[in-house]
């Protein structure tokens, strides 16, 4: 790969080509003042960045040694607590606030509903995550085990009616008749602004008629009827003329509903981006989406089509006037964090870029491309999401990094929203103080169990072997960090003006039980959740039709607020007498889910992906899994739960279930044939034998060197 030499920088001319001759044009930026400033700025911010990484060793070699002293003692939280702040881990509580971030579209502030989270380096899932804004309930219902029984590829009758039964049930509950039951409607008109519905004896109307917004076709024979619910609309297409409709009472052949109302379109933990050419490849679908005209060739059931973004939807209101409602998700970027660095871009001193400075400028400028056509933001901002930042200095930087973006790009101070994940220890405990950083851009906080566990197990790794990874869900610090994330966000104004998220349901085919438990998000004050797929977002918002979660919130101000106490709860078994089949059972487990994952990232370049667990359930996997499953391994490593020879058995012995998991995949190759050459398997063993010493636990570092490894290889 060629490099070129531009402003003391020296970078892949891929990249240099990528800017110059996509992203710039069409933005009224100058070429030359763009590679000059940036130059500037990211020598000006790369030592600061290096500091505040430096810092978290530092911070958690002072942890180590406190824990160590501590060996043989009893733990005392006060002393504990007390250490905390003396080290500045735990910083002083400000002033209460409210934040106050503007120019914030509806989808972030006044809808809550379901949020998808895609790869970018993926175009054709970029363009399906997009596109989920509407979803088709029945086909959501009739492809998934929602509703019981075999589920037919082509047209079932009776399933069919299953299906029908489902959303008349739905409809019942979320919009009900005056008379009637919507099971009973045989046909529909609209008559003085209202919405007229027929069963075999009289006329019913919507009890709330504010419900019904509009409709497609005549009055008298409408072709679609629009209605919403708790800021969430849903069209009912009537056609006579399909398999469903010529068999309906009411000739109802769908029911489509407004389904992933934001999606998280992601260059972190679920894609694998290790050099100029795989960052090119998500810059430029990024760029694409804001632009508009990403597409996709795409071949299914023997058909081959190309995908491009949906247009929006055009209805007529109640009163005649027309209605054009949005056709794809608000689009949010995940850059990633502040810890890796990229080798497209060297600096002077022959250091590596810090790729989350890369991320900022580049996604930002690709954005650019919307603030004309206005067909993601309305409101003229670009929406980051920050991942895996440790504490208000951190989230400072990032402040510190957009404004100099800002700048240089020509935007408007503020453009830039802001999203903190809020997944790292030191950001938990000091969560309100890291929104203060970025309170006029803060338009996103959440938790994520697995990476906020990775992290947990990490910083506390000297306090002791942890309890098992299924126990974690139970405990005290957990349920109180996702209660301390609502109380928090809650306090300092979210509500109505930004997301309060919470995290992903990760196994894609077990819907079912995903409507029985997802539901508790919203009831947990979350006006946004993490969904697998389209069909997922489709299915969990009907839980949003049955929680108003803005009530929700105002009924949580009142409850008795999560305590920092708690969730330094550190989940250590301080008297542990486990069996030595339970031990192996979780051993084999972490381990599977180690491989599985680690193999396709690291030979294919698969950075999220549906990867069998040890019982053959398929679960959404990215890098937030593997830093679980790892530091719990090396955890017990290091407190002799296990042994080194035993850990190895178990990894080969898991390497031979991985790869016959993967037999019918043409492009994948055996670890267990060679273990010695396998890159994948060489790399998941290091990940759990020198997980102690990554920093923060994190598998970037490793994940990342190998891969680079393997592409030179091929």
């Amino acid at each position: 790969m060629s490099i070129m030499d531009k402003n003391e920088l020296k970078i892949s001319s891929t990249l240099v080509e990528f800017i110059n001759n996509e992203a710039i044009p069409g933005t009224n930026i100058n070429t030359e003042e763009f590679w000059s400033n940036f130059s500037k700025i990211v020598h000006e911010l790369a030592p600061i960045n290096k500091k505040l990484i430096d810092k978290r060793e530092d911070l958690q070699k002072q942890i180590d040694s406190w824990h160590l002293s501590m060996k043989g003692k009893e733990f005392n939280k006060k002393e504990y607590i007390s250490f905390l702040k003396s080290i500045g881990y735990l910083t002083k509580e400000g002033d209460d606030f409210e934040i106050e971030t503007s120019n914030v579209d509806h989808e972030i502030s006044t809808i809550a509903g379901p949020q998808l989270v895609v790869p970018v380096d993926n175009a054709r899932y970029a363009l399906n995550a997009a596109n989920a804004r509407w979803g088709s309930l029945y086909d959501a219902l009739y492809g998934t085990d929602v509703i019981p029984g075999e589920k037919y590829k082509d047209y079932n009758e009776n399933r069919a009616k299953e299906v029908i039964n489902y959303v008349r049930n739905f409809l019942d509950e979320n919009f009900p008749l005056t008379n009637s039951s919507w099971k009973e409607i045989s046909k529909i008109i609209i008559e003085n602004e209202k919405l007229c519905l027929f069963n075999e004896t009289q006329k019913n109307y919507l009890k709330t008629n504010d419900k019904f917004i509009g409709f497609n076709g005549d009055k008298n024979k409408p072709s679609s009827i629009l209605i919403k619910n708790n800021n969430l609309h849903i069209d009912i297409i009537i056609n006579p003329n399909t398999e469903v409709g010529k068999n309906d009472k009411a000739f109802i052949s769908d029911v489509i509903v407004e389904s992933a109302i934001s999606t998280i379109v992601d260059n972190e933990d679920s894609v694998a981006a290790v050099d100029a050419e795989d960052k090119v490849k998500c810059y430029r679908n990024w760029l694409g989406l804001m632009k508009g005209d990403l597409t996709a060739n795409v071949e299914k059931n023997g058909n081959r089509f190309v995908r491009k973004l949906n247009q929006n939807r055009n209805y007529i209101s109640k009163d005649g006037k027309k209605i054009s409602l949005h056709g794809r998700a608000l689009l949010l970027n995940r850059n990633v964090g502040h810890l890796m660095t990229n080798p497209s871009i060297k600096l002077k001193d022959g250091s590596e870029i810090p790729e989350g400075i890369l991320d900022a400028f580049i996604s930002n400028l690709c954005a650019l491309h919307d603030f004309k056509n206005k067909k993601n933001s309305r409101t003229g901002s670009v929406y980051i999401v920050k991942p895996k930042m440790h504490g208000p200095e951190e989230v400072a930087f990032t402040n510190t990094l957009f404004e100099k973006v800002e700048e240089v790009l020509g935007m408007k101070k503020y453009s830039i929203k802001v999203g903190i994940m809020d997944e790292e220890r030191r950001t938990t405990v000091n969560l309100k103080e890291c929104i203060r950083q970025v309170k006029n851009r803060i338009v996103f906080i959440n938790t994520g169990f697995l990476d906020r566990t990775g992290d947990e197990m990490h910083t506390s790794f000297e306090a002791g072997p942890m309890i098992f990874k299924g126990d974690m869900k139970k405990s005290k610090w957990l349920n109180s960090y996702e209660d301390w994330n609502v109380d928090v966000g809650l306090k300092c104004g979210f509500s109505g003006k930004a997301q309060i998220g919470k995290g992903m349901w990760a196994m894609p085919d077990q819907m079912a039980n995903m409507m029985d438990q997802k539901i508790g998000h919203p009831k947990s004050g979350a006006n946004c959740a993490w969904v697998p797929s389209p069909t997922a977002a489709t299915l969990h918002s009907l839980h949003y039709h049955k929680v108003n979660v803005f009530n929700e919130q105002q009924k949580i101000k009142s409850r008795d607020k999560a305590i920092v106490d708690d969730i330094l709860e550190i989940p250590k078994a301080d008297r542990y007498n486990w069996p030595a089949e339970d031990i192996n059972r979780e051993l084999e487990n972490n381990a599977q889910g180690i491989l599985g994952y680690v193999v396709r990232w690291i030979d294919q370049g698969v950075g999220c992906s549906k990867v069998p667990d040890i019982n053959n359930v398929g679960l959404m996997e990215d890098r937030a899994t593997l830093r679980i499953s790892s530091q719990h391994m090396a955890n017990w490593l290091h407190h002799g739960i296990c042994e080194k020879d035993q850990v190895m058995q178990v990894m080969k012995k898991m390497a031979k279930t991985v790869d016959e998991q993967n037999k019918n995949d043409p492009k994948y190759k055996k670890m267990s044939t060679n273990y010695e050459s396998s890159i994948a398997f060489s790399t998941a063993c290091d990940l759990v034998f020198k997980g102690r010493v990554q920093p923060s636990g994190y598998t970037e570092p490793l994940l990342h060197k190998e891969r680079l490894n393997k592409k030179s290889k091929n």
